[in-house]
């Protein structure tokens, strides 16, 4: 990857966790951790690899994009209108009852939502439903997907993930936020999903393994995905909840806590002196 395009999509990352920041400050109210886990993410999807048309957000043949931990609108929103599907004021009505920005995601409101989700493991069977309807019409578009690695101990993840071997939907490309940590304590602690790699190669996904921080891995992993043919993708990308704020690193307390004043203040000094990193 070039250098310049290495950056773009660094700073892009930190700029989502920056305005999901603004964003909760104004609202007093935000899932943060597992938001900044996924700000990579994020950043290459939309920014570098999704077929998209932030102008036209109904375009048919447009890649789909289902946020399966549906909680984690302060890194969608953040995401969709820095790309331009929607005007950036419009953040701060995040949470409001007299506006549509909910919580969770919300399709029918807001442009470049593909799918309201918020309970889990429903986001990834429609994924999977949507990779099956392309199929079935001939469409050659990718769905994208993204779980948290709490959320896959719902049992409806593993029924559809044995559909979408056993229909060898090529076009589905999901992503499992590994940061660790859930609601309520570690994963492991609170029921230990293993091995995934092993499980996901056994119900038939071609799967990889990266750094969900390192933009060149997700890049490629992303890349490799597109080419994979007969098989659905499983990327499981390892990362830190609450990444780039110290003191919410790997703390599940920061799923959906708020900050109070005093730690906004130290929050937004660490993100910007990053970007200031990043921009020298």
């Amino acid at each position: 990857m070039e250098a310049e395009k290495k950056r773009f999509l660094e700073k892009t990352a930190q700029q989502i966790r920056i305005t999901g920041l603004e964003m909760v400050k104004t609202a007093r109210s935000g899932h943060i951790g597992g938001a900044f886990s996924m700000s990579e993410i994020m950043s290459v999807l939309y920014f570098d690899q999704m077929n998209i048309r932030p102008e036209d957000p109904s375009w048919e043949d447009r890649d789909r994009f289902v946020l399966s931990k549906g909680h984690c609108t302060v890194a969608l929103y953040p995401t969709l209108a820095l790309r331009g599907f929607f005007d950036r004021s419009l953040l701060d009505t995040f949470r409001r009852a007299d506006g549509h920005l909910s919580g969770h995601a919300e399709m029918h409101h807001v442009p470049g939502v593909d799918m309201s989700t918020g309970s889990l493991g429903q986001g990834f069977s429609v994924a999977v439903g949507m990779a099956q309807g392309a199929k079935t019409a001939g469409k050659d578009f990718f769905i994208y997907s993204v779980m948290g690695d709490g959320e896959i101990q719902e049992g409806q993840i593993w029924e559809a993930s044995m559909y979408a071997g056993a229909h060898q939907l090529d076009n589905l490309i999901a992503i499992v936020d590994s940061n660790k940590v859930q609601l309520d304590g570690t994963v492991k602690e609170i029921l230990d999903t293993g091995d995934l790699a092993a499980k996901w190669e056994s119900f038939g996904f071609f799967v990889q393994s990266i750094d969900g921080h390192n933009v060149e891995e997700i890049t490629a992993a992303v890349e490799r995905a597109k080419a994979q043919k007969g098989k659905p993708s499983m990327i499981i990308a390892n990362t830190v909840k609450g990444k780039g704020i110290s003191f919410m690193e790997g703390k599940h307390e920061w799923h959906g806590k708020t900050p109070n004043d005093e730690q906004f203040e130290m929050a937004f000094k660490e993100l910007y002196a990053r970007m200031k990193e990043l921009e020298d």
